[in-house]
């Protein structure tokens, strides 16, 4: 058997669900269903769930309203849900929400952007570190699956104009490269690349200058594996053709 998770930041749940969010995800049928950047409170983003029977639905919000948001909808319940990470600083902004499930940790996060001018770069590398803390502690009792927007391209092949972005734009500094090679060294594998190494694919336009439509890419959303996991990983691709968002739907197939 195999279980399918999407993983799809959403840019405002309110404002997908009157394009095509219902329609495509239902019948795209997944297992479980990882949301960012809701931009909702809890019971906001439960009312826009009534319609899905049939889940288990979890939420963790921000503290600040309409901003940022992660959301897990699962078929099975999970063993145990736990939002945030344990560290005050990076609390209060519904940023991460982990699925503790039999075999595996779930955990679906929305990683801060470094902002216009960099302004949050050093926050971000701050961010980078104490995350990687709470992934590791976790992998210890069982393999993750880390999923979300990361907002990070990794290589050059995984944004359109990596020359001119280097060092300039958020979410292709150097110190944000670092903080996903950081992960991987530590024994995660990004696993759309493994199983893609030469494919160009992007999980992210913006709005502007018909980017999408000219496919002026980025990808940024992830999932990432414990690597005693990735045998089980079956494949890992995108839905590009999924609109309602800036970001497009990623798809993970894993045996159970």
């Amino acid at each position: 058997m195999s279980m399918k998770i999407i993983s799809w930041n959403v840019n405002g749940l309110r404002a997908t669900r009157k394009k095509n969010f219902d329609e495509a995800m239902k019948k795209e049928s997944p297992d479980i269903l990882c949301l960012q950047e809701t931009k909702a409170q809890d019971e906001e983003v439960l009312g826009e769930l009534t319609e899905w029977n049939g889940y288990h639905i979890h939420v963790n919000s921000a503290e600040k309203k309409g901003y940022s948001g992660t959301a897990i909808l699962s078929k099975a319940e999970p063993v145990r849900i736990q939002s945030d990470i344990g560290v005050t600083d990076h609390d209060t902004e519904g940023r991460v929400i982990t699925a503790e499930f039999p075999d595996f940790y779930l955990v679906n996060t929305y990683v801060p952007n470094s902002g216009r001018g960099l302004v949050r770069l050093d926050y971000r590398q701050t961010w980078d570190a104490d995350f990687l803390k709470y992934l590791k502690n976790l992998d210890q009792s069982k393999p993750v699956i880390l999923t979300g927007d990361l907002n990070v391209a990794h290589q050059p092949i995984d944004l359109a104009n990596d020359k001119s972005n280097y060092n300039k734009t958020a979410g292709y500094t150097q110190i944000e490269i670092d903080g996903l090679q950081n992960l991987l060294n530590e024994g995660w594998v990004d696993s759309f690349r493994q199983l893609h190494p030469e494919t160009v694919a992007y999980t992210y336009w913006n709005y502007m200058f018909k980017a999408r439509e000219r496919n002026v890419g980025w990808r940024i959303d992830y999932f990432i594996v414990s690597s005693r996991l990735m045998p089980k990983v079956k494949d890992s691709y995108m839905l590009p053709e999924v609109m309602g968002s800036d970001h497009c739907p990623i798809v993970l197939i894993v045996e159970t």
